[in-house]
């Protein structure tokens, strides 16, 4: 019986050269570490060999090539996706998601959101969705998306008093996914937000001259929010072992107050 044919318009070799080039592995290398010979992996990379699945899942896990895409390469080879991605609203998601917002809901009073591959907000807790309450109704409007929200100059960048070190550390993290992901949203996103002059302008920002100063253990978030001075730190948390393309793609970041003033404030704001 013949082979399908390859359903996407790249083949499977140039999509595989293209991951192995964004992780910096060499062809000999990603072949010993997925266990393939390199002859078979370079006939695999010129076209003249068609890898079965499980070759393909060898190769997609050493490079950690998202599930999203690993879909994408299964279809190029000519085989069937082996990834669901069903939409969080859906019932399938029903109890994730409702454990999900359990989650957020127990961080209370600080602030908790859930993030897609873009990082559009899809579930917030209740301070959260305060916090949203300060943005202007362009970048408030659901989906929220962090990166616009905290980089434009009318939304949090205006709010933030540590922007040259928290804003940096965001548009770092924009590339950084860019660039692992591949993703054309994220390209644009990242086109989008480098041409706000908040972002112009950080590269041109220098701090006072104070000398050296201790290295932090974390990047605050620092707002001033009228006469309120706060500080915050964010920890990301990631799905283990998903095999929904949603769960894989989901990020689930909690903020917690970086000192007590931070703290008493969080606490009244919820009382």
């Amino acid at each position: 019986m013949a082979a399908p044919a390859a359903t996407s318009s790249y083949p499977i070799g140039e999509m595989l050269r293209a991951w192995r080039a964004r992780r910096s592995l060499s062809q000999l290398d990603l072949a010993y570490d997925a266990g393939i010979s390199p002859r078979h992996l370079s006939f695999i990379e010129t076209g003249k060999s068609r890898p079965s699945p499980q070759v393909i899942e060898a190769l997609a896990a050493r490079l950690d090539v998202p599930l999203r895409d690993r879909n994408a390469l299964l279809l190029a080879a000519g085989h069937a996706p082996r990834y669901t991605e069903e939409p969080l609203r859906t019932e399938t998601m029903a109890r994730v998601r409702a454990a999900v917002q359990r989650v957020l809901a127990a961080h209370e009073p600080n602030a908790g959101v859930a993030l897609d591959r873009t990082w559009n907000v899809v579930l917030a807790n209740g301070t959260a969705r305060l916090l949203f309450g300060l943005l202007p109704a362009d970048l408030a409007a659901e989906p929220v998306n962090l990166f616009r929200a905290s980089l434009h100059p009318d939304g949090f960048a205006g709010l933030t008093r540590n922007f040259d070190v928290w804003g940096r550390y965001l548009l770092d993290l924009l590339r950084r996914l860019v660039r692992v992901t591949g993703d054309r949203r994220l390209a644009e996103l990242e086109a989008e937000v480098s041409r706000y002059p908040t972002v112009v302008g950080l590269d041109r920002r220098t701090g006072p001259g104070t000398g050296p100063r201790e290295p932090e253990l974390l990047v605050p978030l620092e707002l001033r929010l009228g006469d309120q001075e706060l500080s915050f730190f964010t920890t990301l948390t990631t799905f283990g072992s998903p095999r929904d393309i949603t769960l894989d793609e989901m990020t689930i970041e909690l903020f917690y107050p970086a000192d007590a003033a931070t703290e008493a404030w969080v606490a009244s704001m919820r009382s």
